[in-house]
């Protein structure tokens, strides 16, 4: 089946900037915006939310798999665009209703959701793997949580699922760095499930993703959320600190001016820590 223009119920069009492609139980999630190496802005955080909301609406949907066209998963959050919204803890980006695909300030979608990466796999794609069930990674994949390069912190639950996922030290190696590793790597840490050859990624999540939708519906979902509840609390009050706290804080400070301005110059960034 050729990849069409996701809809919810027939009633919300999601941008092209995201499509998704129905494969019997399994919904392919495809991040689409290969000319900006895939960066999330608000029509993709829109877009991704509606297919999270078809895959837990749709009796006939029992898995997702999230993957990126062209070079890269993504490179990340499209910092230069969200910085306005996200200073002043805008959660709206998530349509109201709408799953999160973060499962930070909204419910998360209640059915299983795989990914496939490969090539860049930055910030807000790597909070999108650390949502996820199951990752497997191309061995091209360069992973990174590089907010504090910025003059920010992680703002979609990375700071919570990371150091759980793989103990403290090993997160804070990384998210008090903005250090990259790669799939080896991600892999020794338990962020990732499998390496495979890259252009195998996604192939290889198609198959977990049949093989669970295989499976009893309801068990798996009964199964998902009970596991989720280890993490539910911590979630919450990090979504909310982020959200009104934190957060808007951060993002009032003369160095996250810097962190952007940077950026877009491309040049390194000078911290007065203001």
């Amino acid at each position: 089946m050729a990849p069409t223009q996701q809809t919810t119920g027939g009633s919300h069009t999601a941008s092209a900037k995201v499509l998704v492609e129905q494969d019997g139980p399994v919904l392919r999630i495809a991040l689409n915006r290969p000319e900006k190496a895939n960066a999330v802005d608000a029509d993709m955080i829109t877009g991704l939310s509606h297919a999270f909301t078809r895959l837990s609406d749709d009796p006939d949907l029992r898995v997702a798999v999230v993957h990126g066209n062209g070079k890269h998963f993504t490179g990340g959050l499209d910092l230069a665009s969200l910085a306005p919204r996200l200073a002043v803890g805008d959660d709206s980006i998530i349509p109201e209703g709408g799953r999160d695909p973060w499962g930070l300030y909204r419910e998360p979608a209640t059915k299983p959701v795989l990914t496939a990466v490969h090539g860049r796999c930055f910030t807000a794609g790597l909070e999108l793997v650390l949502n996820s069930e199951i990752c497997i990674a191309a061995d091209d994949t360069v992973f990174g949580q590089q907010e504090v390069t910025r003059g920010i912190l992680a703002l979609g639950g990375a700071t919570i699922r990371l150091p759980h996922r793989v103990g403290w030290g090993n997160a804070m190696r990384y998210l008090l760095t903005g250090d990259q590793f790669d799939a080896r790597e991600a892999w020794r840490m338990g962020i990732v499930q499998e390496v495979v050859p890259a252009g195998q990624e996604l192939g290889r999540a198609l198959e977990l993703a049949h093989r669970i939708a295989a499976q009893a519906p309801l068990a798996v979902q009964a199964t998902l959320a009970d596991a989720r509840t280890v993490l539910a609390a911590h979630i919450e009050a990090s979504g909310a600190s982020l959200r009104d706290d934190v957060g808007p804080r951060l993002f009032a400070t003369a160095d996250v001016t810097e962190g952007i301005t940077s950026l877009i110059e491309r040049r390194p960034p000078v911290f007065k820590g203001i």
